[in-house]
């Protein structure tokens, strides 16, 4: 017995088990049509499951639906189950609904009744049937529900249902909370007869009736009136009116309260977006943030959806640093075919989609995608997602058939796009096809057809691209002949002549791209030809891509039209950079030639003491060797001077230094010696001042005409050097210098700058003094 009684329980539960699958394989056949609603039957798909369940008896398929109907928890099959039975033209499927509709013990089954109704609107065949049965469900004490039985009553005109919902409203012996329900439904209705019988109602003997009426009123911005005779006059204003202009007017005032509503809901909305953020920016812990943005990214609002997709943007586009990508996956994968548009293209522009294993979930929702800028996006995500997985380093771990078969239908997408008219679509197309074809793997026949669309493309006269799309397909063809990309050779002898053609379009955009597309083939060979048209291109960006590749491999034959270009425009300061590299790559001899022409003082190029010192410290490297000392004194008086002229005078003094050591006879020392002192005093360097000075008096006694002794003086009179040592200080070291021999004419001098300093000392007291009493 109790094995037949556990054998019976258990063929129960295989045969509810059984009876939900056919439901759930049916919803899939149906997929997402209006589950059948105004057709003879619900459509399967021609496979031999669903075929099996086509095979069920009529009564079978019934009992599926109607247990699915009253016991499924899962409300999109119950509503499903519904809206198949309500375009089913059996009675007994039209029976089961409106038995549920009765069921006041089970209100899940009567609102998804109800929702199935809502959706299915005007195509619902006989739909009086469900006028009775919908006004039952008024009795019920939940509000949902009730709610839900007012909106499925729109589905019928007025006509058909007013006097019923009249009748409701105006029976003092149905329960209130009925009456109360029937009022909402009245409010729904679009109709002048119904909005009357609402005033109307505010008479109502029963407090809470009139109440909700009156409410209702307010909300359709009727005017309720004080009394009854200005009620009835209300009315008699109504019908005078008319329907169309009572529509028209009910439909303004819906459309602001739905303004209104929208405005509310948004303010709200960012009142908890911004505690959202609050939130997030509280937490220090990535892995943290990362479990939290989960959490919200899987939130049934789409607002909520859109702010962590945000969030996540934000953090991949920051530093990307320890972004918890694995723990973001899955909801991302989900989220390319979110239901709501904008979802699904923030999500596809997301950097993090990208670098991993998403392309198989690219491709489908492509498949399936009905949004142009979407598909554009899911595109360029495919395109980044199959470029990653085909990297060497790749962490995307799948099978290289898989990958192999996922590049060929994203080159198929390409392909697609690349050739529409739309020059977005066409630019994207372009974009991936180049993204896909860098990497290793295609077969020599595949790459010469891939290539060869590009050019087809490009050069197509019926579709003939515009200067902006010219350009982007000329710029993947470049990019394709770069290093890095494994069809560089292919490519090259394919674009090449493209590129020198493209050199005479009327277009910037496009001329520059040929130009990176030469670089990229031949360095030499492009400098060769563009330095010779190009250098005065109306282009800045050619103009300064071509200056950068002169500095790159120019030589000196580039040294001319560069100086044309220093201190007239923004191109000044590349042009000089690309100079001083030539000039560090050439021989003496170039550096030589171009001495006078840059730092003498008739130069016509414009270059400032800085860039003069710049150059001039590469030529001092330059010359060396016995052969060059003429060249190397000729720089260090050149550098001596201008390091003078900017201030920077311990520089100054350093190449001063090395003239003097290097004289060669006492007269040329005796020369440099005065601006070496000047250097060193203005420099700071008193002790070395003061050696240079003792070196002097060691030769001779320093008289009137002495260069050095007036250099000193010249130093000393100034009673506020501006900058230097300060005048204390130089006349310490200097009567500190000892010599052999009495020196009466130093002394003479030395005792005569003591003398001034003290009184200049002095009066600068008396002034600090006389300051001071005036205060």
């Amino acid at each position: 017995m109790i094995v037949k009684l556990m054998s019976c329980g258990f063929l129960k539960v295989i045969r509810m088990s059984t009876k939900r699958l056919y439901l759930v394989i049916l919803m899939l056949a149906i997929g997402c049509q209006q589950a059948g609603i105004g057709s003879n039957e619900p459509a399967f798909a021609a496979n031999s499951t669903n075929g099996a369940l086509a095979e069920a008896k009529p009564d079978e398929q019934l009992e599926i639906f109607k247990n699915a109907l009253l016991n499924d928890p899962n409300e999109e099959i119950r509503i499903k189950a519904a809206g198949v039975l309500l375009g089913k033209k059996d009675p007994l499927a039209r029976k089961i609904l409106l038995e549920t509709l009765g069921l006041t013990k089970n209100s899940a089954a009567r609102m998804s009744v109800c929702k199935a109704l809502i959706q299915a609107r005007s195509v619902i065949n006989n739909k009086e049937d469900f006028i009775q049965p919908l006004l039952g469900v008024f009795s019920t004490e939940i509000a949902e529900e009730a709610q839900l039985a007012a909106d499925a009553t729109l589905i019928f005109e007025y006509e058909k249902i007013g006097e019923s919902l009249e009748n409701i409203t105006t029976d003092a012996s149905k329960p209130v909370r009925t009456r109360l329900n029937a009022i909402q439904a009245l409010k729904r209705q679009p109709d002048m007869e119904a909005t009357i019988r609402l005033i109307r109602l505010v008479d109502d003997p029963n407090k809470q009736v009139a109440a909700e009426a009156e409410k209702s009123l307010h909300s359709l911005g009727i005017p309720v009136g004080e009394n009854y005779w200005t009620r009835e006059q209300n009315i008699i204003e109504l019908r005078s009116k008319g329907k169309d202009v009572f529509l028209r007017d009910w439909l303004i005032h819906q459309e602001a309260l739905l303004r209104e509503m929208r405005a509310k809901l948004n303010s709200w909305q960012n009142k908890y977006l911004t505690e959202l953020s609050k939130r997030y920016d509280s937490i220090s812990d990535d892995t943290v943030r990362g479990e939290f943005l989960t959490e919200h990214l899987g939130s049934s609002e789409a607002k909520t959806k859109l702010w962590a997709l945000e969030k996540v943007d934000q953090w991949s586009k920051g530093t990307n640093q320890n972004l918890p990508t694995e723990l973001l996956k899955p909801i991302l994968l989900k989220l390319i075919s979110d239901p709501d548009r904008d979802i699904r293209l923030k999500t596809a522009g997301l950097l993090p989609l990208r670098v991993m294993n998403s392309a198989q979930r690219l491709l489908a929702q492509l498949e399936v995608e009905s949004d142009e800028q979407v598909k554009v996006e899911l595109l360029d995500a495919l395109g980044g997602a199959c470029s990653f997985a085909l990297l060497p380093t790749s962490s995307v771990n799948i099978s290289p058939e898989v990958r192999k078969e996922v590049r060929k239908e994203a080159l198929e997408w390409a392909e697609k796009y690349l050739f529409e008219e739309d020059a977005v679509k066409a630019r994207k197309g372009a974009e991936v096809k180049r993204k896909l074809l860098e990497p290793e793997g295609l077969e020599p026949e595949e790459l010469d057809r891939y290539l060869g669309l590009l050019v087809k493309r490009y050069s197509q006269p019926e579709k003939k691209p515009d200067g902006a799309l010219r350009g982007e397909l000329l710029s993947a063809m470049a990019s394709l002949c770069a290093s890095g990309s494994a069809c560089k050779a292919k490519a090259a002898g394919l674009f090449d002549l493209l590129f020198i053609e493209a050199l005479s379009d009327e277009t910037d955009f496009v001329r520059e791209t040929a130009v990176d597309g030469l670089i990229y083939i031949d360095k030499a060979s492009a400098l060769k030809r563009l330095r010779k048209d190009f250098v005065n291109d109306p282009s800045v960006v050619l103009r300064k891509k071509l200056i950068e590749l002169a500095g790159e491999i120019g030589g000196k034959e580039d040294l001319t039209w560069l100086a044309g270009k220093i201190g007239s425009n923004s191109e000044s300061g590349p042009a000089w950079q690309a100079m001083l590299k030539i000039f560090d790559g050439s021989d003496s001899g170039v550096l030589n030639e171009w001495m006078d022409k840059l730092t003498s003082q008739n130069s016509n190029t414009k270059l400032i003491n800085e860039q003069k010192i710049a150059f001039l410290k590469i030529a001092e490297t330059k010359a060396t060797g016995e052969n060059k000392q003429a060249m190397l004194k000729n720089v260090r008086e050149k550098l001596a001077d201008l390091y003078n002229k900017i201030g920077q005078f311990e520089l100054s003094a350093v190449y001063l230094d090395r003239l003097y050591e290097a004289a060669p006879t006492a007269k040329e020392k005796e020369a440099i010696a005065p601006n070496l002192l000047d250097a060193y005093l203005r420099g700071s360097k008193v002790e070395l001042a003061a050696g240079l000075v003792g070196e002097c008096l060691e030769k001779e006694d320093l008289g009137p005409d002495n260069a050095v002794l007036d250099s000193i003086n010249n130093y000393l009179s100034n009673p506020k050097p501006p900058t230097g040592a300060d005048h204390s200080a130089v006349l310490k070291a200097l009567s500190g210098i000892k010599f052999t021999e009495p020196k009466p004419k130093w002394q003479k001098w030395l005792n005569n700058w003591t003398d001034r300093l003290g009184k200049s000392k002095g009066a600068e007291k008396l002034k600090e003094a006389v300051k001071t009493k005036e205060k």
